[in-house]
């Protein structure tokens, strides 16, 4: 397909969605296909597949739970011992160490060599089916969560392939792709649990801009219940935007982080020791809203993770083009990536080269291409607030957008999810004695926090005391 067919595909969306989860490799969650289904049209686990560690032979096998206690490490000295220069061989040999340093003793360093599959992933296993999956989407950063998602908005990080600090709030001056979007007058909206992730890296964003966020959900309540929802015309969420026909251009969706969300959902962002089935009714709520939508026919969900977590991916990275090639010459481990769209063939497997910035590339092709063509603009004076959209740098000019999957000639009905929804009914919910999640939240004594939670709870507290209301996306 030629350079310029593969952008006119992109003109038959008007709406692209993106969900970004947590911590998940491409062969942790999908490798199963080739494995356990004989897909041979995707590249994923053999049975051979092995880390050998202390003496001892770790080879690839099914989790029997859909929760991993574990957190594996993945900053950036762990992934690079993970990664191996390319042998992918140090995965257990990581955990192992990251197990001692948390004085674990009891812990599992093999559960990093742990797949799932099907039974585990059933909406995952239906989106295989039925529309595309990327076998060759990396991570931006060989680093932990936080530069990814930078790298997502900006196509660069802050200089480091580390969170911040444990000490620092994770605030960022990162000039993202939605100032191009305002500056094009492309209508977009952020929704999310708690406060967006947006207002954490662009500083254009941090507080105000309040029509431009909003919920996932106003009901408060788990999947299920959005079969039954009502659509208010006063209200804005992505279910009720969806439901009304009325999503903006671009909407971006940050799955729950922590159990502190004003809405009281459970976190469902993969993120261990997440329980990936509450991922999974996550990823149904957003298809099953789309797929029901007006805006259907026209629309492109993007479904992908930030980084590989830890856990083990057979691909070895291959070197990136970037603007500061010494740190950030390199992509990051595979990740999953789904493309939903009535325009993508069923089945479908792309082998093309992607990482976080294919979603900036896909978006400023869709809507305003020149952006791409805008010369590189100073950053501005030392100490003065600078708001105006910048060139988005090396990576995302040398990424691949997605408007070569989008081969359809006419779209396609959503198929039917009838299955999907009665798993997703007959999986029990845990329900409030009280109906008073919050007054339960505050009585309970506080959960162990992974390093991600309590980086979102003080990134929350700052934003707070920079005058973001309470309660508000």
């Amino acid at each position: 397909m030629s350079l310029d067919s593969a952008s006119g595909n992109l003109d038959k969306i008007d709406t692209i969605v993106v969900v970004m989860l947590e911590n998940r490799s491409f062969d942790h969650m999908l490798g199963y296909l080739s494995l356990e289904k004989g897909r041979r049209d995707i590249d994923g686990l053999r049975a051979e597949f092995e880390n050998t560690y202390a003496g001892r032979r770790y080879s690839v096998h099914h989790l029997e739970s859909t929760q991993v206690s574990e957190d594996p490490d993945h900053f950036a000295d762990a992934i690079d011992r993970q990664i191996g220069e390319g042998r992918m061989d140090g995965f257990v040999a990581s955990c192992d160490a990251s197990l001692r340093s948390h004085g674990i003793r009891e812990g599992d360093p093999g559960v990093v060599m742990g797949f799932y599959n099907s039974a585990d992933v059933p909406v995952y296993d239906h989106l295989a089916e039925e529309f595309a999956l990327c076998d060759r989407w990396f991570s931006s950063v060989p680093g932990a969560t936080l530069p990814n998602r930078l790298y997502c908005l900006s196509g660069r990080a802050a200089g480091t392939r580390d969170d911040l600090p444990p000490h620092v709030p994770p605030i960022y001056h990162q000039a993202s792709v939605m100032r191009h979007l305002d500056a094009h007058d492309v209508t977009w909206r952020w929704y999310s649990f708690e406060p967006a992730t947006l207002r954490m890296a662009d500083v254009r964003y941090r507080l105000g801009h309040h029509d431009q966020f909003a919920y996932l959900s106003k009901t408060g309540l788990p999947w299920k219940t959005v079969l039954d929802i009502t659509v208010n015309s006063q209200a804005r969420s992505f279910l009720e935007d969806a439901a009304r026909g009325t999503l903006p251009s671009v909407c971006w969706i940050d799955p729950a982080f922590t159990n502190f969300n004003p809405l009281g959902f459970p976190v469902n962002d993969d993120h261990p020791p997440a329980d990936i089935k509450d991922g999974q009714d996550l990823i149904l709520a957003v298809y099953d809203a789309l797929a029901t939508s007006p805006q259907w026919e026209r629309s492109l969900l993007v479904i992908v993770y930030d980084e590989h977590g830890g856990f083990f991916d057979h691909v070895a990275p291959p070197q990136a083009a970037d603007d500061d090639p010494e740190n950030f010459g390199r992509y990051g481990a595979r990740v999953p990536a789904i493309i939903v769209s009535p325009w993508v063939q069923p089945r479908s497997v792309s082998h093309t080269l992607f990482d976080h910035t294919s979603i900036i590339k896909t978006i400023l092709s869709r809507f305003c291409p020149e952006a791409l063509d805008s010369p590189r603009q100073p950053s501005g004076r030392r100490g003065v607030l600078n708001v105006r959209p910048r060139h988005l740098g090396a990576r995302v000019a040398d990424a691949n957008h997605l408007g070569p999957l989008l081969t359809g000639a006419q779209p396609r009905t959503a198929p039917s999810r009838d299955a999907l929804i009665r798993d997703a009914v007959a999986r029990p919910t845990p329900r409030s004695p009280t109906g008073n999640r919050e007054t339960e939240r505050q009585a309970q004594p506080t959960p162990q926090l992974t390093d991600l939670q309590r980086r979102i709870l003080a990134a929350r507290k700052e934003l707070a005391r920079l005058g973001h209301p309470d309660g508000a996306p």
